[in-house]
């Protein structure tokens, strides 16, 4: 007795291919598209965003699984948080001046 034949396959059948993620992204402060590059050091742990228009830079740590927009996005959280902190020490400036014209 024969083996059973293999059903085969189209050459295109099968798993899409994943498109690549990005590693150039738009900057925070300057709004120019594609502005923003980020290299990873996985040798060292650290990646490192820099823009190309206004020269901001930024690093941050890295691990084996880590991507560019994990970098990108730890620069977003981090920039939300200056300006938060920033927010709230000026209510709290604003705040002590109007105690200090109320005495």
């Amino acid at each position: 007795m024969g083996k059973r034949k293999k059903a085969a396959r189209k050459p295109g059948a099968g798993r899409k291919q994943k498109e690549p993620l990005d590693t150039v992204f738009a900057c925070l402060f300057c709004h120019h598209d594609k502005a923003v590059t980020c290299k990873m050091d996985k040798k060292e742990n650290v990646g490192h965003l820099s823009c190309k228009v206004c020269g901001v830079t930024f690093q941050s740590n890295v691990h084996h699984l880590s991507e560019p927009i994990d970098v990108y996005s730890d620069w977003i959280d981090a920039s939300e948080e200056i300006q938060a902190e920033t927010a709230g020490s000026s209510r709290r400036r604003a705040a002590a001046a109007q105690l200090s014209d109320d005495e």
